[in-house]
């Protein structure tokens, strides 16, 4: 086939070099096949004397879905095997073996986990699914810090609500949630709020809080540190603007007002981009997709 295709590009003025290299074939390749058509390749005539012989293979597949085995990956059957003076083959061997006998998936008693695909919250407009986080602003004194407590709308990037405290604590961000309900005149069951998995965030009072108002909690995904996209990049632009402070705030006053200015400036002069298109949030865990 490959041979008839040169000869026809050759044929319509195409170079040979150039019609071998578009079929990755060197010329000498086609020269050869060209002077002698005929496959002269004749494969191995002996069977390698390291083979594994048919009893061989099954006693390796026996103990692989032993008992004490089933559960482990050959790297680990191989020592185990080992301490007790035993060995059958390698480690590439019986993972060879194994994959040819589509044994490497779960081979134990237990039920593997299984992942399904989290439900996906859409925001389409202003006040369906605000994000919140907690972050440190560095005091005076070393070790201790100033806590922002920082909501936001995902659709149009507003920021709804923020106070600095001196801690971290529930009901500072129930009381919170309290004055933005009322301030954006929220109804029962407009907006799904997502954090991750605080104190603050998943203690009782916050809860409660969030039933009585009629506001859905979603959390993130435990250890997962980039669940909660939206907020953990308004801490970046926070944290990175050039008005920042490059020393630690010098009071508790200080570092309230220094964040007032900078909510106006975010909510009022900073340009946003991909504003007024679909926010997707996956319930429970957060991600989005422009």
């Amino acid at each position: 086939m490959a041979i008839n295709l040169i000869l026809i590009s050759i044929q319509n003025g195409c170079r040979q070099r150039i019609a071998c290299r578009d079929l990755d074939i060197s010329e000498k390749t086609f020269k050869r096949w060209i002077n002698t058509p005929e496959d002269q390749r004749f494969g191995p005539l002996t069977t390698p004397a390291n083979k594994l012989s048919e009893i061989e293979r099954a006693n390796i597949l026996s103990i692989a879905n032993r008992e004490e085995y089933c559960d482990l990956p050959p790297s680990q059957i191989i020592p185990k095997l080992a301490d007790k003076g035993k060995y059958l083959a390698s480690e590439s061997t019986f993972y060879r073996i194994l994959k040819e006998e589509n044994l490497l998936t779960h081979r134990g008693k237990s039920k593997p986990r299984k992942h399904t695909k989290p439900e996906t919250l859409m925001a389409t407009g202003p006040n369906q699914v605000y994000s919140w986080d907690i972050t440190y602003l560095k005091s005076p004194i070393n070790g201790k810090f100033y806590y922002l407590y920082l909501f936001m709308d995902i659709w149009s990037r507003k920021i709804v609500g923020q106070e600095v405290h001196e801690n971290e604590d529930m009901e500072k961000s129930s009381r919170l949630i309290e004055k933005i309900y009322e301030q954006e005149n929220l109804k029962n069951g407009d907006v799904k709020l997502h954090s991750d998995n605080g104190g603050p965030m998943k203690g009782a009072t916050m809860l409660v809080t969030l039933q009585k108002l009629g506001i859905v909690p979603s959390f993130s995904r435990p250890k997962v540190s980039d669940d909660n996209a939206f907020s953990e990049s308004l801490f970046k632009t926070l944290k990175y603007c050039p008005q920042y402070p490059s020393r630690p705030f010098q009071s508790l006053e200080n570092a309230r007002s220094w964040v007032e200015e900078f909510v106006y400036w975010y909510n009022f002069k900073h340009l946003h981009s991909g504003i007024k298109c679909k926010r997707y949030v996956n319930h429970t865990l957060f991600n989005c997709f422009f």
